[in-house]
């Protein structure tokens, strides 16, 4: 920790972020120096500037295969990246974390003596930032108040995880301040899942927590209650390749059922075998026993039970080939788990909303590009689906003309582009 009024100071001479700009992929020195300095200067304006402050700066995360298998005990593939929520804070004395967060005029506030659940915060920043504290608390970690300003790169709805960015953020804040930085990945990860299912009210899984806590590309087995988690190194730019993702505007406002009955018609198939979720039983028994099956079970149940067993197959195949510094191999794949989601697991639309099917326009409409280029890359739906956002794969040579034909379909600033990040979350002074 240094005085605000140092960290100023060593920001503006590049020191404080360099270690932030090596481990998270900013290749963008310029705006990421103007956006602290922007941070601590609106900061200090509030506070003493002699105060103990530091940086803190949690990733976002890119799902690259695994669409739809954590909530069923299956194995996931995902990496943290480059958008972060990034912020200054200072300890308080009086318990109190109070979070200013850029561009909204709210301030989040919450007692950290007060840990009780509020439902009228079910679905607010303020239950997210409680539910986190409440963790740390129930397992004796120490907590305590702390104010920051953030500014996050990381789009609500993008599908890149903004709410798992958070809670890493505010955990991770407690951990640097409070414990020394000695609370382990998996806890600050379950500390932000805890915080979503319990106190926001949405039963989300593990995977985003963990991939933006652990930092790097991550191979997730969720088959047992404590994840084995494995880590590959690999560079997609080295590999030739732009990694980007492309927001296509839907709203998920209204498709909370759609996303429900995905792990549900999963468990359906499951239970009907006798088994809890998809991961607890065996493949080939299932494979063996769709004709009878069929009697107990809808046919969408059972294509999206195969799209479990083949994607889970398909995250050992991609770790293998990214190890292997196989392009080829991981971009077939790619390809081949973006028909699954399409023709298997049917989460490319709604069906209750024919009409709306911005991510089959968005994938075609990049398919078409490379089609009529004879390029090598690679397009599927990413993260939960039904709207959102899609994922691609572009060879260097074609990005900026890939850009530029998918805005003229989805407006500017629609094409996200993605590095992996090695890093968790990083504090700096």
């Amino acid at each position: 920790m240094r005085s605000l009024r140092e960290l100023m100071t060593r920001i503006r001479n590049g020191e404080a972020q360099a270690a932030y700009l090596e481990q998270t992929g900013q290749h963008d020195v310029d705006t990421e120096t103007r956006r602290m300095l922007s941070l601590v200067s609106g900061f200090a304006k509030t506070a003493d500037p002699d105060r103990d402050s530091c940086m803190l700066s949690a990733p976002g995360r890119t799902e690259l295969a695994g669409n739809h298998t954590d909530h069923n005990r299956g194995r996931v593939l995902a990496a943290a990246c480059s958008l972060d929520t990034l912020g200054v804070l200072s300890p308080r004395s009086d318990g109190v974390i109070r979070i200013h967060s850029a561009g909204y005029d709210q301030v989040i506030s919450v007692d950290t003596q007060d840990r009780s659940m509020h439902p009228d915060e079910q679905g607010s920043s303020e239950a997210l930032v409680r539910g986190v504290v409440a963790y740390f608390a129930d397992r004796r970690y120490g907590v305590g108040g702390f104010e920051a300003a953030v500014h996050s790169t990381v789009l609500p709805g993008s599908g890149l995880s903004s709410s798992a960015s958070f809670e890493v953020f505010v955990a991770a804040a407690l951990n640097t301040l409070y414990n020394g930085s000695r609370v382990e990945t998996i806890e600050i990860a379950r500390a932000g899942q805890y915080a979503e299912n319990t106190y926001f009210g949405k039963p989300c899984g593990l995977m985003d927590q963990i991939a933006c806590a652990h930092g790097g590309i991550v191979a997730i087995d969720f088959a047992t209650d404590t994840p084995t988690i494995d880590s590959v190194d690999a560079d997609f730019t080295a590999a030739g390749y732009t990694l980007y993702v492309i927001d296509t505007g839907g709203d998920h406002a209204s498709l909370t059922d759609d996303y429900a009955a995905v792990p549900a018609e999963m468990k359906s198939v499951a239970s009907a075998l006798g088994h809890e979720t998809l991961g607890d039983l065996d493949p080939g028994r299932f494979f063996s026993a769709i004709p009878e099956l069929r009697n107990h079970c809808s046919d969408r149940e059972l294509l999206r039970a195969m799209h479990f067993y083949q994607e889970n197959d398909r995250v050992n195949e991609m770790l293998a080939a990214l190890r292997d510094s196989d392009m080829n191999t991981y971009l077939s794949l790619v390809r081949e788990s973006g028909i699954s989601s399409a023709m298997l697991l049917q989460n490319y639309f709604s069906p209750r909303r024919p009409e709306k099917q911005a991510v089959s326009l968005a994938c075609a409409h990049a398919s078409d590009f490379m089609r009529r280029r004879a390029c090598t890359g690679a397009v599927r739906v990413h993260g939960g689906g039904f709207a959102g956002t899609i994922q691609a794969y572009v060879p260097l040579t074609y990005a900026a003309e890939f850009r530029a034909h998918m805005e003229s379909l989805f407006g500017p600033g629609s094409v996200i582009q993605l590095h992996i990040r090695s890093a968790g979350p990083l504090a700096f002074s």
